[in-house]
């Protein structure tokens, strides 16, 4: 009985000591801000971009990256993902610049070139900024905003709150801390995570055109996060999930061409007052 007691004792210990690490290491889990000083576009092979700094609510300093768009073309307002960072994942918009639709990108407080620490609350302000500077630069009914991951949350508690055009959901959930009590089953994360991003409480609020794509492989966030988002959305929507897609390689399977697609449209509705394009499982 003592041994048997000891060793409920020790589990118990290394329970506890779990939790604590959970708690006090959430936010280095959640955003992982990739380290690195500050890369002008031009160094980073991306000549086309200008570098803007701009100063959120709270007096931070936070950088976007701006592509112009051509007379009349759309602008993507983009919320990248938790690991992150403009130098590393901007050339996946070649595409869409070369059919001259503009993006501005924002590299989130803390992460490389941006000032401050993240949160929840921190990635409001600073998509608030990147907003303002879009729209007094392009009529709301031009903005596209879209969220990768992480950034799906930061992209619908905007859209839910600011007029766009448009909206793009890739690889999105209903919130951080559904995916966090999935993964972390042994946890009760529901009691103590500062950061939630409840998607699921805003997508509501959202009356634009969406467009939500999603690899059903996807290893970090399980696709039916996203289904469970789509089915709360209004209408008009188009879910497209990608048969053979993982996290970070929906590009491998003709995400930007689905999104550029998408951005083209000229309206989202039918004479039904539906989507045009319905809800897709695409095999490539």
């Amino acid at each position: 009985m003592t041994g048997l007691k000891w060793l409920l004792i020790i589990v118990s210990a290394g329970y506890v000591c779990s939790l604590l690490a959970l708690f006090f290491a959430q936010r280095a889990v959640l955003f992982p801000a990739p380290t690195g000083v500050r890369t002008p576009p031009q160094a980073a092979g991306f000549p086309e971009a200008e570098e803007h700094v701009l100063t959120t609510a709270d007096g931070e300093k936070v950088i976007v990256w701006h592509v112009p768009a051509k007379s009349g073309r759309p602008v993507v307002l983009y919320f990248h993902g938790n690991g992150d960072y403009l130098a590393g994942f901007f050339g996946r918009f070649r595409g869409l610049i070369a059919d001259g639709i503009g993006v501005v990108a924002l590299s989130y407080r803390g992460y490389a070139g941006s000032s401050g620490r993240p949160s929840e609350q921190g990635l409001l302000q600073d998509a608030a900024a990147a907003y303002a500077f879009t729209a007094a630069r392009y009529s709301p009914d031009k903005i596209v905003a879209w969220g990768f991951s992480l950034g799906t949350g930061v992209a619908v508690a905007l859209a839910g709150e600011q007029p766009v055009g448009k909206l793009i959901l890739e690889s999105a959930y209903t919130s951080i801390v559904d995916v966090a009590a999935s993964a972390f089953w042994f946890a009760p994360v529901r009691l103590f995570m500062r950061d939630r991003f409840h998607s699921d409480r805003h997508i509501a609020r959202i009356r634009v055109p969406l467009l939500m794509m999603h690899g059903a492989l996807d290893p970090t966030i399980p696709v039916a996060f996203g289904e469970r988002l789509f089915a709360l959305a209004n209408e008009p929507k188009r879910f497209v999930r990608l048969a053979r897609g993982g996290h970070n390689d929906l590009d491998n399977f003709g995400a930007i061409e689905i999104a550029r697609n998408f951005i083209n449209l000229a309206q989202g509705w039918s004479q039904h007052g539906r989507a045009y394009l319905p809800s897709t499982n695409r095999g490539t």
